[in-house]
């Protein structure tokens, strides 16, 4: 018998030392790092509230408890019992049954009266039908990319229940080594703005975390290839943590599949399914420019398939020796500072990703409250000396004065915008200033991925700032469905229609004016002297967003049939600070000063050169802790 089964079987007579004789345990297996409990009476089990919750406590792991496949009522029967239990204005749109788990999947547009106050509904379920409800939301503006998604992982329920008694294996196995040191490995994003990779290694353990590209500069990938990095290959890896969704921390996690990974991917669901958004159009983008994509579309089914979605603030196993907790980092949705607490007490991490200290139109700002934290590994995008953005009422009011004075010249306003996160967040402030009528009602034409990020966004408001979700619940006051938005569907012919029409707003895609859509906005409208280029987000070094910003008004462009051509950009371009989903230099400080508690060391990576240093200089004055700017390829040895 291995050493897991063994501790399966103690598992299961602790179990049912504690609970009631009357209930029947069949089986104890791990999935993943939760711990699936399978009984013959799953009602009894429901009816007490407290029972999970104390062998939760008592066992220190995730529980879920799941029906025994030979007690489950019949579906149709169910069905009626679940409908009538469920208030009718949950709006549910679907039950979904699974007779191998025994979960029934209640798709509902207001999940929280589908669970009740403090799951009594759900318990209620289960006592009547033995089914164990799952509830998801059914978005409000509809998603192919989350409908694909739940249609996948349904298909694949099979194999993905594989993965996980595998992973989970992995996680609780033995631990093989007696030895105590941490360390992290720099495989990008140092001194440089993109390819984000770390390496955190245990004598137990290798976690990835994050494997992004480089903006403009598609031959620069993460060091994956170094012996320190990933040892024998991916395949040495036991986890990948995904802090968030964008293509410089997710582009090349598939790529990992390619080359024998077969492991997990933490992240919360909406990262999750922003990867698959953003990492199936980057192969789209690079197929139409005539490049050889990385990596084949399966091999993002393969990523999204092994990702095991964590909600912010649950502790959870990843390998025997180390915890992972999420939390919000006020950077777009779903994003997340990744905290490992490592050995028994032994040292703790924090990679901050990519973070917003303060509140914003769509997040709250960042969490900077953790139990221990002796390290950490802090973006340094605008930790420049002079890198002080906008006020945020001072760039809206910038932004609306710009995008006025385009539309009485009847011109027509561009803004290149990141499909997701600050797309979302100008759209919230366009529609909030024509209700009020601080600019004029025009129509706002989305491009690109922006109307399907949105709907993406409107599927989880629990990630949204408070007001905004409770909006977004009320479909009357959802403000991403105000009428002036136009999603266009990418047809030559309708941006041909909007160029020789009247004034309006233009958010598109990319963000940093390198491929995409936008190309074809300019060639549509660059040459018209009464418009506006406006740009509110992060232009890297090297991009043809940042030329544009630099003054470049020859711009280098594909004529549509393949050949260079030349364009003459005769718009106006305005740069609007504030907008950025990073902190700027003050809020990286503050989140420093107001860490609870503060940390022993800091790296400062992901930031330009100058960026880092001057960070890593002022942190290190100001709070006396040591502080580095490392390079790509440094090994830091913390215990």
């Amino acid at each position: 018998m291995s050493q897991v089964d063994k501790q399966l079987d103690d598992i299961r007579a602790e179990i049912e030392q504690e609970v009631p004789s009357d209930i029947t345990i069949t089986e104890v297996a791990y999935e993943g790092p939760e711990l699936v409990v399978y009984t013959r009476n799953p009602k009894t089990f429901a009816s007490n509230g407290d029972l999970i919750r104390k062998l939760a406590s008592k066992l220190r792991k995730r529980i879920t408890v799941r029906p025994d496949p030979t007690e489950l009522s019949d579906p149709s029967d169910a069905r009626a019992t679940i409908e009538s239990i469920i208030p009718a204005d949950a709006g549910v749109t679907d039950l979904d049954f699974h007779h191998d788990t025994g979960e029934v999947v209640v798709e509902a547009q207001k999940p929280g009266m589908v669970i009740g106050r403090h799951g009594s509904t759900l318990r209620e379920i289960t006592q009547e039908v033995g089914w164990t409800p799952e509830v998801v939301r059914t978005p409000p503006i509809e998603s192919s990319t989350v409908k694909n998604v739940r249609n996948f992982l349904k298909q694949e329920r099979d194999e993905r229940r594989d993965i996980l008694e595998r992973i989970g294996r992995q996680i609780h196995r033995e631990e093989m080594s007696d030895d105590e040191w941490v360390r992290i490995t720099t495989l990008g994003c140092c001194r440089e703005v993109g390819r984000a990779a770390f390496v955190l290694s245990t004598p137990e353990t290798r976690v990835l975390i994050d494997c992004g590209d480089k903006p403009g500069a598609e031959d620069e990938v993460p060091y994956l290839q170094v012996p320190e990095a990933l040892g024998s290959g991916p395949s040495s890896l036991d986890a990948v943590v995904l802090t968030h969704a964008h293509l410089d921390h997710s582009a090349l996690i598939p790529l990992l599949f390619k080359y024998g990974y077969d492991g997990p991917i933490y992240c919360t669901e909406p990262t999750r399914d922003l990867m698959g958004l953003l990492t199936l159009d980057y192969l789209d983008v690079a197929s139409k420019e005539g490049r050889t994509p990385p990596y084949e579309s399966e091999m993002v089914r393969e990523a999204i398939k092994h990702t095991i979605p964590l909600e912010y603030g649950d502790v959870t196993d990843i390998a025997p020796d180390i915890k992972l907790t999420l939390h919000n980092s006020g950077h777009i949705l779903g994003s997340a500072i990744s905290h490992f607490h490592i050995g028994d007490g032994l040292y703790n991490v924090a990679f901050s990703g990519d973070i917003h200290y303060d509140d914003t139109r769509l997040f709250n700002g960042a969490v900077n409250e953790f139990p221990r934290v002796e390290t950490l590994v802090l973006e340094s995008t605008y930790g420049g000396r002079n890198d002080y953005q906008t006020d945020q009422a001072d760039s809206e009011r910038k932004l609306k004065e710009v995008i006025s004075d385009t539309i009485e010249r009847d011109g027509k306003v561009l803004i290149p915008a990141f499909a997701v996160g600050r797309s979302q967040e100008i759209m919230l402030v366009l529609e909030e200033a024509m209700r009020k009528g601080e600019i004029p009602e025009v129509p706002v034409h989305l491009d690109g991925m922006i109307w399907e990020a949105t709907a993406i966004h409107t599927t989880y408001p629990e990630y949204l700032r408070d007001d905004l979700r409770d909006r977004i619940f009320h479909e009357d006051q959802n403000p991403f469905l105000a009428d002036q938005f136009n999603h266009i569907d990418g047809g030559e012919d309708e941006r041909q229609e909007v160029a020789d029409g009247g004034p309006c707003i233009v958010l598109s895609t990319s963000g940093m004016v390198e491929g995409g859509p936008i190309m074809s906005w300019l060639r549509h409208v660059g040459g018209q002297d009464e418009g506006t280029m406006i740009f509110v987000g992060y232009q890297a070094q090297g991009t043809l967003g940042r030329r544009i910003q630099n003054g470049w008004d020859e711009i280098p462009i594909n004529d549509g049939g393949g050949r260079a051509d030349t364009l003459s950009l005769n718009m106006d371009v305005e740069t609007v600070d504030g907008f950025s989903g990073h902190a700027d230099r003050q809020g990286l400080e503050n989140f420093v000063r107001t860490m609870n508690p503060r940390p022993e060391k800091v790296l400062c990576v992901h930031g330009d050169e100058s960026s880092t240093q001057d960070l890593s200089s002022a942190l290190y004055h100001e709070f006396n802790m040591r502080t580095f700017a490392p390079k790509n390829l440094e090994t830091f040895r913390f215990v």
